[in-house]
């Protein structure tokens, strides 16, 4: 049996569909999501609520791995999620495996590989906001123009965050960040070995679940945020800047009122699902699943519908 893969924007489904066709095959769900990976932070996250049984996370009684798992002070990335993947679905022989979650760059490292490049140093990034601080975005791109000109005409001077890393790459590897990349990151999953399914939500009627859902949360988020920084956790812990919680800290410090919290939160939201967007629409080998109005996303029927064409 082929992996299923679940993708798509935030609060397009993804997780009560992932549950329904676990349901429907018994299966097994690994969630891509690196915000549901921290213990504690369920509201914010929407993460499925669940109970651990056995060593497994559990949510109405089907397996859902890889969410619930990591300290706040602790982070995870793609590699991370690649090798524990591998080993939960070769303790799963027989099982259908299902993923589902909205980090892209999660499931690509999985079904297509990305490239193997050095991890950040302190010194390293220390040096970098040094020359920020003293030059600005147009100076650290200079810089990159100086030692990798090719990275420098691909990223435009105002990505800070993609100069500073190509820099970084070049000042670790004593190579031009352009000559580290494999192509993998433009590849497409091979379909013989894994089925593709892109929830594709009508603009407004995304937006429209976006708010609603922001709304639900918001204030079991701005708890949950209260909780760890009354236990002396810092603001800036991994897990406390997951989307909304720096707006909720906020909130509870009265530097926002509730409104203006739950606004800036939803335009956020708003922000990432486009960008989710953007990075899944590459996928055009996926079985799109198009989304007009809220009647349209029926569980059940699409999980019939996934698994008759699978």
């Amino acid at each position: 049996m082929k992996p299923i893969v679940l993708c798509g924007p935030t609060a397009s489904g993804k997780t009560e569909l992932a549950l329904e066709l676990a349901r429907q095959t018994d299966g097994i769900i690994l969630s891509a999501d690196s915000r549901q990976v921290y213990k504690r932070l369920t509201v914010g996250t929407a993460k499925p609520a669940g109970t651990w049984q056995n060593g497994a996370y559990r949510v109405d009684g089907v397996p859902y791995h890889l969410v619930d798992f990591l300290d706040v002070t602790d982070t995870f990335n793609a590699g991370a999620f690649k090798a524990r993947a591998g080993e939960i679905i070769q303790n799963n022989p027989g099982r259908q495996i299902i993923f589902a979650g909205g980090t892209g760059m999660y499931l690509h490292a999985f079904f297509v590989g990305m490239d193997e490049l050095p991890q950040s140093t302190p010194q390293t990034r220390e040096m970098l906001q040094k020359l920020l601080a003293e030059h600005g975005k147009e100076g650290l791109h200079t810089a990159l123009q100086e030692k990798d000109p090719a990275s420098a005409a691909a990223i435009p001077a105002g990505n800070v965050q993609r100069t500073m890393r190509a820099l970084e790459l070049c000042l670790l590897t004593g190579k031009p960040a352009s000559e580290l990349k494999s192509g993998n990151f433009f590849k497409l999953p091979d379909e013989n070995a894994s089925q593709w399914v892109y929830l594709d939500w009508a603009k407004e009627a995304l937006h429209a679940r976006i708010n609603l859902r922001t709304d639900q949360i918001f204030d079991g988020m701005a708890e949950e945020a209260r909780t760890l920084l009354t236990e002396g956790y810092a603001e800036d812990v991994p897990a406390l800047k997951s989307l909304g919680y720096p707006q909720a800290i906020a909130f509870l410090k009265g530097e926002l009122a509730r409104k203006d919290a739950v606004e800036r939160v939803t335009t956020l939201t708003r922000q990432y699902a486009k960008r989710q967007r953007t990075w899944f629409n590459r996928y055009t080998n996926a079985l799109r699943i198009a989304l007009e109005h809220p009647a349209d996303f029926d569980a059940k029927k699409i999980a019939r519908d996934i698994l008759s064409r699978a």
